[in-house]
């Protein structure tokens, strides 16, 4: 008999690799006790990556939501693991050390137990501060290699990543294998070599199924020495998901090795608890396409757990780029059109921005500046015309040390906007701010919480926790998802053609209920007008005013791209704002999009004389942000 083979459910990757949001916190403890039940497990994946601000999203506290969902498996012996950023934390953009030093002690108190960093530039010099921070909390520091596909990324260089990790004091090592593009015969040297000569360091393996490889990457891994195997389970398996328990187990039986046998009676409890949480309202948020295999992803190395968001992204990306194409009486673009453009391009940018491991953030700064050079070239304009500011970081070297040399042209743009490169520590670019953001919660009289919680989820998530705070978050998810399930119904059950249509031609009001207080919101259908701000029902029901209406004559400052509109990155900068001067080539403003900041730069100088949002609302491309007179 081989050695055994321990398994670990990734139940908060299994939702946001086939989706947009995860479970929330009522529907995560009641799914709890039947995966324990199951008696296969000896990890379970609770929370990290966007975990968090899925929660704020929905109007959920998550240190609360944390909490409770790990609080089963520590009771049943049953280790939880978390997937965190290194640099980033768990956000998309840099941390200050202060903010991550806290965030290992918060997580440990909360009761996760290991942590699972990677840096998605494969530095090591981001990772080593983790290794420490977590081991100080008392977590185990699991240390991962970003695994793709390139002349660059071999065997020697996952080999040499590891040794340095180790040595550094990793406890063990995680093979993310975030895109399934490692080829098995290349994951089994690399764990056969660490094997050699650190027997003794846990690996854990981490993959997903898109491009077909890695049902046989698990068997060579396990032959090599692997100790650990994350799976998903039915019905999100496969896809952009993860290999199968079922699957998996059989296929190691036959190998010889032990693996845990599966009560199969709570299987199918979970599965169908699974579906429950889809036919509620996660469904909405999953795009059919997830939940197919596809060998073009071996191409692009695009990540299994930014393929959930990506589909849903490309509809809106759609609908901007056939706007312009009934504008300009060119023909409508297909979603399977733009899916190829889009691999197509990232196929031109990656290699010539580095080669940067294609796992988040930065698959989806590759994406993102892919799909941006797509939706330009689309409308006549140069590729490379719309860089967000978190790209800039990463190619300057801000973030950390690229893989690869970039291409002469990009060098070239960098120059001819005055940027400069980086080459010292990139946490060094970002200076300790938690005395800043325990003075601003003291100034709002919010408590900073148990472990100073609180606090930590401001500091780390500063737009989406005053969201959270001010109940508009909860209002905003909840239009979403009736707007959703009202379009869904149009579309399964669709009127007879001398009927009146299904759907409201007109947005439409409706009160949601947020803890107790009634908040009236106006909810827009199909292409009308952008819904309103929700406002208490006991106020007017008109969106909240701007700062000033566009004065005549004033300059419009159009938005670029669908998103949400925000004054300011960090709750600390000084927004902009009516009367202000401004001159060509200045910040005035941001669309958060596809989770990046997108800078608003003037095209022409002069003073503010409206800004015509509030931030968080949502734009559409080419509404008017503010006017310039």
């Amino acid at each position: 008999m081989k050695k055994e083979i321990k398994f670990s459910l990734v139940f908060r990757d299994m939702w946001q690799s086939a989706g947009k949001y995860v479970p929330t916190v009522d529907q995560l403890t009641r799914v709890a006790p039947a995966i324990i039940e199951m008696g296969c497990f000896a990890r379970v994946e609770t929370n990290g990556g966007g975990f968090e601000q899925v929660n704020l999203l929905f109007g959920e506290n998550p240190n609360k939501a944390v909490r409770a969902w790990t609080k089963p498996f520590h009771e049943a012996g049953i280790q939880t693991h978390m997937l965190d950023r290194a640099l980033n934390g768990l956000r998309m953009s840099p941390v200050p050390a202060d903010v991550r030093q806290l965030f290992y002690k918060v997580k440990k108190a909360q009761g996760t137990d290991i942590a699972r960093t990677f840096c998605g530039l494969n530095d090591v010099r981001n990772i080593a501060p983790s290794i420490r921070y977590a081991k100080e909390a008392g977590m185990i520091s699991q240390c991962s290699l970003c695994i793709t596909h390139s002349p660059i990324h071999t065997v020697d260089y996952y080999t040499k990543m590891a040794f340095e990790l180790i040595e550094l004091g990793a406890d063990e090592i995680c093979i993310k294998d975030m895109a399934g593009i490692g080829r098995p015969h290349s994951l089994g040297r690399i764990v056969a070599n660490i094997k050699a000569k650190y027997p003794e360091i846990p690996i854990q393996y981490h993959s997903h199924a898109g491009p077909g490889f890695n049902v046989a990457s698990i068997l060579e891994v396990c032959e090599a020495g692997c100790d650990y195997i994350d799976v998903g389970m039915e019905p999100l398996s496969w896809g952009t998901g993860h290999a199968d328990l079922l699957t998996v187990q059989a296929m190691l039986k036959d190998a010889g090795f032990q693996v845990p046998e599966i009560n199969m009676e709570a299987y199918m409890k979970v599965r169908s608890m699974i579906q429950e949480f889809m036919d509620d309202f996660l469904g909405l948020y999953i795009s059919p396409r997830n939940r197919l295999m596809n060998s073009l992803l071996i191409g692009p190395g695009l990540p299994g757990g930014m393929m959930g968001s990506l589909m849903a992204d490309l509809e809106k990306n759609l609908e901007t780029i056939n706007k312009n194409n009934i504008k300009n009486n060119k023909p409508l673009m297909s979603q399977d059109q733009l899916l190829i453009k889009l691999f197509d391009e990232v196929a031109y940018v990656w290699p010539r921005v580095g080669y940067p491991p294609l796992v988040t953030p930065f698959s989806q700064y590759v994406k993102n500046l892919a799909l941006m050079n797509v939706m330009q070239m689309e409308k006549g304009k140069q590729r490379w015309s719309m860089i967000a500011d978190d790209i800039w970081d990463m190619i300057l070297g801000k973030a950390g040390r690229l893989p690869g040399p970039l291409a002469p042209e990009i060098i070239e743009k960098a120059k001819a906007e005055g940027r400069e490169f980086f080459e010292g520590d990139p946490q060094e670019n970002y200076p300790d701010a938690l005395d800043k953001y325990r003075k601003m919660m003291n100034e709002r009289h919010w408590e900073v919480g148990e472990d100073d919680e609180e606090l930590f989820e401001y500091a780390m998530h500063p737009a989406q926790y005053e969201a959270y705070r001010s109940g508009k978050a909860k209002v905003e998810f909840k239009a979403d998802v009736a707007k959703r399930k009202a379009e869904k119904a149009a579309a399964e059950n669709p009127a007879p053609q001398v009927a009146a249509p299904v759907m409201p031609t007109s947005p439409q009001v409706m009160t949601v209920d947020v803890n107790g207080q009634a908040f009236r919101v106006t909810v827009a259908f199909g292409d009308s007008p952008a819904a309103a701000a929700p406002q208490p029902a006991a106020q007017a029901t008109s969106p909240a005013a701007p700062q000033s209406q566009p004065a005549a004559g004033g300059k419009e400052v159009l938005s670029p791209l669908e998103g949400k509109f925000f004054l300011v990155k960090s709750a600390s900068d000084a927004p902009l704002k009516v009367g202000d001067t401004v001159k060509e080539g200045d910040v005035l403003c941001y669309v958060e999009a596809m989770k990046t900041y997108n800078a608003v730069r003037a095209e022409f100088g002069g003073t503010i004389t409206a800004i015509c949002l509030s931030p968080g609302d949502a734009v559409s491309e080419d509404d008017v942000l503010m006017t310039i007179g």
